[in-house]
C-alpha cells in the first residue's frame, strides 16, 4: 500500500518547513535523495520508497514533537498493519 504523498506535503506546510529545510533534516537522518527528488516525492511526480517515506515522516514528526505535538505521520510498518 502506498501512502499518499500529499499527506507529507500537508505536514510540511503545517510545521512551516521549506522543502530545503525538510530535505536537510531528511538528509541528516541518512536520506540519499536530492532536494529535487524530495520535492518530486511531495508532489507525487516520483514514487518514494518506504525508506524515503519513513525518513521524511521521521523528519516531520520530529518537527511536530519540537512544537509539543504528537507524531501524526505513520511509518511503513504502521501502514502495513492496516
Amino acid at each position: 500500500m502506498v501512502e499518499p504523498i500529499d499527506i507529507l506535503e500537508q505536514a510540511r506546510r503545517d510545521v512551516g518547513l521549506s522543502i530545503g529545510d525538510l530535505w536537510f533534516r531528511y538528509f541528516s537522518l541518512g536520506g540519499m535523495s536530492t532536494a529535487l527528488d524530495v520535492e518530486a516525492f511531495l508532489f507525487g511526480a516520483l514514487l518514494a520508497s518506504d525508506r524515503d517515506r519513513d525518513l521524511l515522516s521521521v523528519a516531520l514528526n520530529e518537527c511536530f514533537a519540537e512544537r509539543g505535538d504528537d507524531h501524526p505521520l505513520p511509518y511503513s510498518q504502521d501502514r502495513d498493519e492496516r
